[in-house]
C-alpha cells in the first residue's frame, strides 16, 4: 500500500522515528515523546504523525496517570503505561 503525503499528496513518503512534543490533557506541561512513528515527505519535506498515531497518543495520555511521566518518554514506554480506564469513553468519533 502506497502512502500519500497528507500535505502535498505526493507518494514519496518514508517512515521514520522522531521526537514530538505534546501538551498533557490537563494543560499543566508539555512532554517530549521520543521515537514516535513519523512520516516524512521527501518532496515537500513535511514531517508529521499520521492521524492514527495522534489519536493513539491523545487517548493514551487521557487514560493514564500523567503525573508518573517525566519530561521525556519514548513512544513505546508511553503506550505500555497502565491505563486507568480501558478506553476513552468520551470519544464519540468511532
Amino acid at each position: 500500500m502506497k502512502i500519500q503525503c497528507e500535505w502535498c499528496n505526493n507518494s514519496n513518503v518514508k517512515f521514520i522515528s522522531d521526537s514530538v512534543y505534546w501538551e498533557l490533557p490537563d494543560g499543566s506541561r508539555a512532554i517530549e515523546i521520543k521515537e514516535t512513528p513519523t512520516q516524512q515527505c521527501c518532496d515537500c519535506n513535511m514531517i508529521y504523525q499520521s492521524e492514527r498515531i495522534v489519536k493513539e497518543i491523545e487517548d493514551q495520555l487521557f487514560l493514564i496517570d500523567c503525573k508518573q511521566i517525566g519530561k521525556v518518554i519514548t513512544y513505546d514506554e508511553l503506550m505500555k503505561k497502565p491505563r486507568l480506564l480501558k478506553r476513552n469513553y468520551f470519544d464519540f468519533s468511532s
